[in-house]
């Protein structure tokens, strides 16, 4: 790196990865100077990851934007499904004193989209796009993540939303009883706890301990194994190695609920605009939503169907889209 050089600093803050990168307006969001991805569950704060980043460089950093994985007030946020918090006045402090923003991780994803090119997506449904209808994004991974973009006559402007953690709402008898299931568990069942990474393995536990699915010895060993049970899940449904069947109908009724949950998203933005999935989970499982049964059910509001038949529903297939949100931002100088 040139000794010296002016930047900004972006972030995309979340439970499992935090990834950091310093950007000029001559490189824009898509040529950082310096890029590093950090596991979130090593460290115990954000400013002890800073520090690592920084360390021994020279560049003059001016201002920062992150994004961040849970709701942002008074520019303070505790990481959903992470132990830490950011809090920018402390970040700001840390860094000597430099203007600091905090985005949520949707509004940061959502500063992404009209940014995003033909081969950062995957096209479900073409659609018919309304040029300023609103833009709807369904985020599953560690946790669901959901967002939204307005126009206000001079372009699109992100907005904030918690719609993960609104109630899940089942839409056959399976579903049914999987609700039953999670209340005895947990008192309120919100999307999250079916459509995620976290959900996952709720869908497992389901289908094992309700006797509607035989758990394999193998597979049991591995998730006694695995930190993290969703990996081993997924790896097992897509695996032409092994015909596993619970892991099978797991991922199908989580792809299932991700296209209703998806479907109604739409219905309540009318998202002439489009659909946009984001999240680690969606590009790994491209295959099932590309199979007909997706759109199915994503477009079944009865007397609404019409509506959705015309709202283009796309696959974001980039990992570095969140940064490229935050990027924007910190470039912008909002």
């Amino acid at each position: 790196m040139r000794s010296g050089v002016a930047c900004c600093l972006a972030g995309d803050i979340g439970a499992t990865n935090t990834v950091l990168a310093l950007v000029t307006a001559a490189g824009g969001v898509r040529q950082p100077i310096l890029l590093r991805t950090f596991q979130s569950a090593d460290y115990p704060s954000l400013e002890v990851i800073l520090d690592e980043f920084l360390g021994g460089s020279s560049a003059v950093v001016q201002r920062a934007t992150f994004g961040v994985a849970g709701p942002v007030i008074d520019q303070r946020v505790q990481i959903t499904n992470r132990l830490w918090g950011v809090d920018a006045r402390s970040v700001a402090a840390h860094l000597g004193g430099l203007p600091v923003h905090l985005l949520n991780d949707l509004e940061a994803l959502g500063h992404s989209v009209p940014q995003l090119q033909a081969q950062d997506l995957v096209v479900l449904n073409a659609g018919q796009r309304d040029e300023r209808g609103a833009i709807g994004i369904v985020a599953p991974g560690t946790g669901m993540g959901e967002g939204f973009l307005v126009w206000d006559g001079n372009g699109y402007r992100p907005c904030v939303s918690e719609g993960g953690h609104s109630d899940f709402a089942p839409n056959n008898e399976v579903e049914l009883e999987l609700l039953r299931y999670l209340m005895a568990r947990f008192g309120h069942v919100s999307v999250e706890r079916v459509c995620s990474g976290l959900g996952l393995p709720n869908i497992y536990a389901f289908l094992r301990d309700t006797g509607r699915e035989i758990a394999p010895e193998w597979l049991e060993a591995e998730l006694d194994a695995a930190n993290d049970a969703t990996p081993v899940i997924v790896g097992a449904a897509l695996s032409d190695a092994r015909a596993c069947s619970i892991a099978k109908r797991t991922l199908d009724i989580f792809v299932d609920v991700l296209a209703a949950e998806a479907g109604s998203f739409a219905v309540r933005l009318l998202a002439t605009g489009g659909i946009y999935f984001g999240g680690g989970i969606p590009p790994r499982i491209l295959a099932l939503l590309r199979e007909p049964r997706f759109m199915s059910v994503f477009l079944a509001k009865g007397r609404l169907r019409s509506v959705l038949d015309a709202v283009p529903v796309f696959v974001i297939n980039n990992s570095g889209a969140g940064l490229l949100g935050a990027s924007h931002h910190v470039l912008l100088g909002d």
